[in-house]
């Protein structure tokens, strides 16, 4: 006969494992991913979209949102990556904080300059984005547009790019 304490962790088993998503993913930009059909936003941080440039300390154009994008790739490599879903006050989009081993995904995104901390929904990683300031490292290295304004600006130029309708 089980003891009332093992029952209660076989029971509680299956929950705990369909809650995190593990499996190899594909990087869509560099801070979404998807993981066994399921597209991920990596909590608490903000990277730069794919097609969003930035300048390099000598004032240089360079696809900063690729660069940050490449740099989650070949951070992931072909380990499998461990997603524990997490619930927002939006609930627009499915939020996790993901791992390659025990490596935060999120927090070597921001420590390595290729993700700004999002303030707006975690404070989590406020301290690996100022290590990278502080070193001046990935978008630190030069100037950018913070991904949110960019997001922003770049939907209303595309809003007023649309042809009319009826025209």
């Amino acid at each position: 006969m089980l003891r009332p304490t093992a029952l209660l962790l076989l029971l509680t088993l299956p929950a705990m494992s369909a809650e995190s998503i593990t499996g190899p993913a594909t990087v869509i930009d560099g801070d979404t991913i998807e993981v066994r059909g399921t597209r991920l936003h990596l909590l608490g941080i903000d990277a730069p979209e794919v097609g969003q440039t930035c300048e390099n300390a000598a004032g240089r154009s360079y696809p900063c949102g690729r660069i940050a994008a490449h740099a989650l790739a070949e951070q992931i490599g072909g380990n499998p990556v461990t997603c524990e879903p997490h619930r927002t006050a939006e609930g627009d989009r499915a939020v996790a904080v993901c791992r390659v081993g025990r490596e935060d995904l999120s927090a070597w995104m921001a420590a390595h300059g290729h993700a700004l901390a999002d303030r707006r929904r975690s404070h989590a990683y406020i301290r690996q984005e100022g290590k990278a300031w502080a070193t001046r490292r990935g978008l630190w290295a030069g100037t950018f547009e913070q991904p949110a304004d960019w997001r922003h600006t770049s939907r209303h130029a595309e809003a007023a790019a649309a042809p009319a309708k009826g025209d």
